[in-house]
């Protein structure tokens, strides 16, 4: 990276639309990433109380974490009468981690010259 921590212009195009911070955000927490592993596991859609039993929090905290995971699109979220069932977004998931696993071959491949 160059001293003002803007990317490398070979590597603008390729990671401008990989780069999502509220995704990666979402994923950098330990708590969430347990939420989004039970979640993919089980394979089923689960209630915040459902989650709370896994992952050791209390239910306010597990509701933080589920929205923010909400909106970074990693889940999504489905009313069942007084419920709401939270499922693993698993095909939108691995498709924005391959496009960035994509994006970085190719300014990899394209980086220009260090002097």
């Amino acid at each position: 990276m160059t001293a003002d921590n803007t990317l490398p212009s070979c590597c603008k195009v390729a990671l401008s639309d990989a780069l999502q911070p509220e995704f990666f955000k979402a994923l950098c927490d330990p708590t969430r990433i347990s939420i989004v592993a039970t979640l993919a596991a089980d394979g089923s859609a689960a209630t915040v109380s459902d989650i709370v039993e896994c992952c050791g929090i209390d239910f306010s905290g597990v509701s933080r974490h589920l929205k923010m995971l909400k909106e970074a699109g990693i889940l999504a979220a489905e009313r069942d009468g007084r419920h709401v069932r939270y499922r693993l977004e698993a095909t939108a998931l691995a498709a924005t981690l391959r496009g960035m696993a994509d994006a970085l071959d190719a300014c990899q491949g394209s980086a220009e010259p260090t002097v």
